[in-house]
């Protein structure tokens, strides 16, 4: 007996639905590519995301789903994502399955 049969029998009245979460993303999507750069700053290698024109909270929370999901530090500042690291290639791809189109900038 698992938990739902559990329920159904404390609360027999009550109809159970169970919903099923889907995984969208609530980012608004914009027609311009975002830029996704690399630049070395201090010696140190980075990527930058550039280009969103979207809203800032918006991309804030993007750029804190980027950093989760590549396990690596960075910032936001003056409009653009700072990544520690090179991580174009990954980057590219995670932003093309949320729906971005991405270019590619220099090497």
């Amino acid at each position: 007996m698992d938990l739902s049969d559990q329920l159904k029998n404390l609360f027999p009245d009550h109809d159970f639905k169970e919903e099923k979460q889907t995984e969208k993303s609530n980012i608004w999507l914009q027609e311009q590519p975002l830029e996704c750069k690399f630049e070395k700053r201090k010696g140190k290698v980075n990527t930058i995301i550039d280009g969103y024109t979207g809203a800032t909270a918006d991309f804030k929370i993007l750029a804190k789903e980027l950093k989760t999901q590549l396990g690596v530090g960075g910032s936001f500042k003056n409009d653009q994502i700072i990544i520690q690291g090179d991580y174009r290639d990954r980057i590219m791809e995670m932003l093309k399955d949320k729906g971005f189109k991405v270019k590619r900038v220099g090497g």
